[in-house]
């Protein structure tokens, strides 16, 4: 990840009505492209994987969007699972932190980044269901590209355990990487490829212009685009706390969030 410029705390909220006047009014004069984080961003952070539904009014939001402009979700969750989530073919995924990408429903679009590495994470799952067995609280998830070991619901007496343990497979398999999020330890291939490679290879793709792109996200993996953008177009961390970031502006929360779509619903040609 991108060294970050400053903190969250230092940016102006996308919200303040000056900073509104100044962000808004180019994203109606290029071919826009919208990309948004989902877990913390598009719904709230929860305990357990399966309970991050969406909201229907986030849904609607989306849906009148994608009417609009290329509107893509980029997550670190496969794509199979968001399209379940989001219901809504008219919209581009990038899955795994970018390694697979399918374009709307018929558009043709598709991308893998790493289809040779998918035996090496499949045995790094293995490994870990076993490493990991005997804590309470552990939840392994499966993607396509990656194995997520969630500890939210664990001890923290046993978190220093876990990290060890997902560190002993990492090392194990040194075709692929160790990456930390929001109590999330996750493993996935080691190669030049992340997020914001995988928002730029989708500005190509989908011809948007670099002045008119809004990327939303709350994560340490959504650093890697904030800095890829680097001034370009508009940037927005979700988070209350201050830490480090490259966004240029930020809301505090998935709510805030959906206020931002419905500026972007009103300026953007139907």
């Amino acid at each position: 990840m991108t060294t970050a410029a400053t903190t969250t705390h230092a940016l102006h909220s996308a919200l303040d009505p000056d900073q509104i006047r100044c962000w808004l009014p180019p994203l109606a004069r290029g071919r826009a492209g919208i990309f948004l984080d989902y877990d913390g961003t598009l719904t709230p952070i929860v305990d357990r994987p399966e309970q991050a539904t969406l909201a229907a009014g986030t849904r609607e939001r989306l849906a009148q969007l994608a009417a609009r402009c290329p509107v893509t979700i980029v997550t670190g969750r496969d794509i199979a699972v968001m399209r379940r989530f989001v219901q809504l073919d008219q919209l581009g995924y990038a899955g795994c932190h970018g390694l697979e990408i399918d374009g709307p429903k018929g558009s043709g679009l598709r991308h893998e980044a790493a289809a040779a590495l998918l035996a090496a994470v499949d045995a790094a799952e293995g490994a870990l269901r076993v490493a990991v067995g005997g804590i309470d609280g552990v939840l392994i998830e499966r993607k396509r590209y990656s194995v997520s070991t969630h500890y939210r619901l664990a001890a923290p007496g046993d978190v220093a355990r876990i990290d060890a343990a997902v560190l002993e497979v990492a090392r194990a398999y040194p075709a692929l990487r160790r990456e930390s999020g929001k109590k999330v330890f996750e493993l996935r291939p080691d190669i030049v490829w992340d997020k914001g490679r995988a928002v730029a290879w989708l500005i190509d793709a989908l011809a948007i212009d670099r002045a008119a792109v809004v990327y939303i996200g709350d994560d340490e993996t959504d650093e890697d685009v904030f800095s890829h953008l680097a001034g370009n177009g508009v940037s927005i961390v979700v988070e209350q706390a201050d830490r480090p970031t490259a966004a240029r502006y930020r809301v505090d929360d998935p709510v805030e969030v959906t206020q931002v779509l419905d500026l972007l619903i009103d300026v953007l040609p139907g």
